[in-house]
């Protein structure tokens, strides 16, 4: 498979996985938590199909298009596991959707990134709130959920977190 027809399989993989989670938080109070902003694609779909909803970003560097980038009150930019650790005092199971796109291509470093994510998110969301990741996390309070049709296994990872 040409890196183009993965790239446009990746996409496809994370706008169908964020729609369904997006469908299964609806009755859930919370915020969404947007984890890599890159260039601000998922993040302004997110806005749009939870417009009720504060979508919070945590980036390193934003390098966004200029209208995906969050006001300042939303942006979080600092390294993700910075800033999850010093949020459990205002965001502590509270947050309904949370999306890590965080992946490198690197498996060491994407390893080190989804261990950093399996510590510091779970206490964060709310019970029954939903992690999408392109990425394995290893949650055990958390639930693998069935990936929406047409999605491979191991191309993105949902989950259900406990509570």
């Amino acid at each position: 498979m040409s890196r183009l027809d993965s790239f446009l399989r990746r996409l496809q993989a994370q706008r169908d996985c964020l729609d369904l989670a997006v469908r299964l938080v609806r009755d859930l109070p919370g915020p969404v938590f947007e984890l890599g902003l890159g260039n601000g694609r998922t993040y302004d779909h997110l806005r749009e199909a939870s417009p009720e909803r504060e979508v919070f970003v945590f980036e390193r560097k934003v390098c966004a298009h200029l209208d995906c980038i969050p006001d300042a009150e939303h942006l979080f930019e600092e390294p993700v596991e910075t800033a999850l650790a010093s949020l459990r005092g205002r965001f502590g199971g509270a947050v309904a959707l949370a999306h890590a796109d965080l992946g490198s291509g690197h498996a060491a470093r994407d390893a080190a990134t989804a261990a950093t994510i399996s510590a510091h998110l779970p206490p964060l969301m709310a019970p029954g709130g939903i992690i999408v990741s392109d990425q394995e996390l290893s949650i055990p309070a958390a639930e693998a959920l069935t990936l929406p049709a047409g999605v491979q296994p191991g191309r993105y990872f949902m989950y259900r977190c406990g509570g």
